[in-house]
């Protein structure tokens, strides 16, 4: 567990999050949708009657402090939803309506709810069955764990809990339990957390929430030169200088990677063929891991001497091999092409 509270990928519980998650303020939010939204005329907005949803998909996320809310919106943000944090109830229905005039922007709002009243739970109650009636059809995500697992979370962080007062951090816990037992009854998926590491929480909300196709490992292939510097931000670093380098043939030296002489003359050196096959294979089994454990981007660099022939030839041939793989979308980057 990091400074901040946050797990790392060894711990087998999500972070404490008492203080909300990654989402936008409502102020902030407001503000996002403003600018583009039409104005909302009267009766458009609140207990309106019922029309079509224009395709908004609404989930609102609630459960213990400490159970895992902040990892919870950070899922479903990496899933394309809108994500709004502790937005009050009355204002949920005006920021879905908000969504429906995005004209295609916003398709997924998910709103965290930090619940601490028995009046707040009876609002979220009431514009839950407000949106239902209108044809929205909310989903409520809660989250809970045990109370040994959240009072040894709560202590790892050194923090109290929001409904503890001048009483014990087990007091502040039931508390909130009863405060949450009518969401709870209601939620239209109940995950427990007391059990689980962040990748398996990551799985379990990814089953229930996330829509159409998967979304793909996006992998980028960046040239560059060794003499500008290793990129900074590299999960994987191949080097091209074991292949003879074109600088050399003064028909080529001008030229790029990415033109057929140079291309043509890299791949048919001796080992290109054997390394593009092996690579693409390591790649795909890479690949696969990574979307087991929720990571969804893969940045390789490819280096030679000076960015301009190797590792921009062998970056656009792996590009266009491994761009068939199922569940992977591709991109090429050269960064030094040029600088010579």
């Amino acid at each position: 567990m990091n400074e901040d509270g946050e797990p790392t990928t060894t711990d087998t519980a999500p972070a404490v999050d008492p203080g909300g998650g990654p989402g936008d303020t409502a102020a902030a939010a407001a503000a996002r949708w403003a600018a583009s939204a039409p104005a909302v005329g009267p009766g458009d907005a609140g207990g309106g009657a019922p029309h079509a949803p224009s395709g908004i998909a609404v989930a609102l996320v609630s459960g213990l402090s400490g159970a895992g809310r902040s990892t919870a919106a950070k899922v479903l943000e990496d899933l394309g939803w809108f994500v709004v944090d502790n937005l009050p109830p009355e204002l949920i229905e005006t920021m879905v309506d908000l969504g429906a005039r995005s004209s295609g922007e916003v398709t997924r709002i998910a709103v965290v709810m930090d619940v601490r009243s028995r009046a707040f739970t009876r609002d979220l109650g009431s514009v839950i069955r407000d949106l239902d009636a209108r044809g929205y059809k909310p989903r409520l995500l809660f989250l809970e764990a045990s109370d040994a697992v959240l009072v040894r979370r709560f202590e790892q962080n050194r923090r109290s809990h929001p409904l503890q007062g001048d009483g014990r951090l087990v007091d502040g816990i039931t508390a909130e339990r009863e405060l949450l037992r009518p969401l709870r009854e209601n939620a239209d998926l109940l995950v427990d957390t007391s059990t689980l590491s962040v990748h398996q929480l990551r799985s379990r909300i990814e089953q229930g929430f996330e829509t159409g196709a998967p979304e793909p490992t996006r992998v980028n292939f960046l040239s560059f030169g060794y003499k500008y510097g290793l990129p900074m931000d590299s999960d994987l670093v191949v080097d091209m200088r074991f292949l003879p380098n074109p600088h050399w043939i003064p028909e080529l030296r001008e030229h790029t990677g990415r033109d057929a002489d140079v291309r043509d003359y890299v791949l048919s050196q001796e080992g290109a063929e054997e390394f593009l096959r092996r690579y693409v294979e390591l790649l795909t089994l890479v690949g696969a891991g990574y979307r087991r454990e929720g990571k969804r981007y893969l940045a390789v660099s490819v280096g030679c001497t000076g960015g301009k022939h190797r590792s921009v030839a062998i970056s656009e041939e792996l590009a266009r091999r491994l761009a068939g793989a199922e569940g992977v979308a591709v991109s090429v980057t050269h960064r030094d092409l040029g600088r010579e």
